[in-house]
């Protein structure tokens, strides 16, 4: 089936206050953190028409899955929901069910033809259409599919909800400043799924940051497929992403910034200089390595090799000798021989991240590396991923150790669940602490010395 157009009309603008209630929502999210945040678009749009959040998804009118193509796994979590789902619609054929997400991007024909049952099938590229789209499932049922996307370079994003100050505050909060990307790395769907890179107006941005502050907001995460190339093509003119960090530091009870994740070819000076000399930018970057091979690198295309990597690495660490760094890496690539994984695990034993999320490869349909032939046993990247595993977890150990009797600032975010009357949060360079304390500092920053280390963090004492 096409994709069908929507009227104009069927954009729905959110009122400064959610409808009287009709009904309850609940949605299923699976991905990052930019999935995470188009799933607070999602509640944001159905609140403007009406729906409020349900506890659990039995209990919901209206059941959204908000799907991820990065990788196999979550496709296959999506779809085995589904078949649930279609039982429950059975027995309950008031309810709308609808998929959005990458994976409705990437493989809507699919689905629907897997999941007939379906009300609509949304992607990633025009949310807003969202209310519409309900309301026609209620009136109608009659079915929709909605996946196109920007085929221009550099459209500006203009149509993302404003968080409302009567919702519940968050201590920490996600904020899309790009959507999209423009790198076309051959393993990755995200320019299909996503669309051509794209960035919001910086006063957008701002407006809504500082709206969250004033709601109790202490930390932002600046979100974007390569954040540090933000700024391009907007009608403003020209706004390097480190000037918009800038912008930000001065919202008044905004205490820090975080931001992911960065490309490493447009990783410049003046990105590194924010981050040494302003005070509410965190002392931590995650910069996707992906290989530490340079032959790698080539076939993944991935724009740079592994020395001007390490030069960004050492100039990030001259600058802020304390710095928190973190990486992604795959391993299993096509065409991986035993030497360029041995490279990788040199590369990061070199480096010495702080902490990794590390995979095996997945293919991807669609994408250059998935219809290679010469994909790498499952047996085989099993095996490669654990060895890194290990050495990875050695040495975050080790990292975390260095910090055994120096001081951290700590953003306390609650009460540890296991072990009452302990508190725990992340300190300026990532690194989870947990230290006795009184819930009445929940909220509040805190110095805490470290005393002792383990893999995933450091156990504190309050200063």
């Amino acid at each position: 089936m096409s994709a069908i157009p929507l009227s104009p009309s069927n954009r729905i603008t959110l009122s400064a206050r959610p409808q009287p209630r009709r009904g309850t929502y609940f949605v299923q999210t699976w991905g990052c953190q930019m999935n995470e945040e188009d799933s607070e678009q999602i509640g944001l749009y159905l609140e403007s028409i009406g729906f409020e959040k349900a506890n659990n998804m039995l209990e919901a009118q209206v059941i959204l899955l908000n799907t991820c193509s990065v990788r196999k796994k979550p496709e296959d979590k999506a779809f085995s929901l589904l078949g649930e789902l279609q039982i429950l619609k059975k027995t309950r054929k008031d309810i709308i069910v609808g998929v959005c997400g990458c994976m409705a991007q990437a493989r809507s024909e699919e689905i629907k033809r897997r999941a007939p049952f379906l009300d609509f099938v949304l992607g990633t590229g025009d949310l807003g259409l969202l209310p519409g789209l309900v309301e026609e499932a209620a009136q109608n049922r009659k079915f929709r599919m909605r996946v196109e996307l920007p085929e221009r370079k550099g459209t500006v994003v203009e149509e993302v909800p404003q968080r409302r100050i009567d919702r519940v505050p968050k201590l920490k909060a996600f904020v899309p400043i790009q959507y999209g990307c423009d790198k076309f790395c051959t393993y990755c769907i995200v320019p299909t799924t996503r669309g051509r890179e794209r960035s919001r107006p910086s006063a957008d941005i701002y407006e809504e940051v500082a709206l969250m502050a004033s709601a109790g907001t202490k930390e932002v995460t600046l979100l974007g497929q390569t954040v540090n190339s933000y700024g391009k093509n907007l009608l403003e003119g020209r706004v390097p992403f480190s000037q918009l960090l800038w912008k930000l530091a001065e919202i008044e009870g905004l205490e820090r910034i975080r931001y992911t994740s960065p490309y490493p070819r447009d990783f410049k000076a003046d990105l590194i200089e924010a981050v040494r000399d302003c005070p509410k930018v965190m002392e931590h970057c995650h910069l996707p390595l992906q290989s530490g091979d340079d032959e790698m690198l080539v076939e993944m295309k991935r724009v740079y090799t592994i020395e001007s990597f390490e030069k960004i690495i050492s100039e990030l660490r001259e600058a802020v000798p304390h710095m928190g760094l973190t990486t992604d890496v795959i391993v299993g690539f096509p065409g991986e021989t035993d030497r360029q994984f041995e490279n990788t695990l040199a590369t990061m034993e070199r480096i010495r991240f702080d902490g990794a999320y590390m995979f095996a490869y997945s293919i991807r349909p669609g994408t250059p590396a998935g219809d290679r032939k010469d994909q790498i046993p499952e047996d085989v990247k099993k095996d490669r991923l654990a060895r890194l595993i290990d050495q990875q977890n050695r040495i975050a150990a080790e990292k975390n150790e260095e910090w055994i009797g120096r001081e951290m600032e700590i953003l306390v975010e609650g009460v540890s669940a296991r072990n009452p009357g302990t508190l725990q949060g992340y300190s300026r360079e990532f690194r989870m602490v947990c230290f006795k304390g009184d819930p009445s500092r929940v909220g509040r920053t805190a110095k805490v010395v470290g005393v002792s280390a383990h893999q995933w963090g450091l156990v504190g004492e309050l200063i």
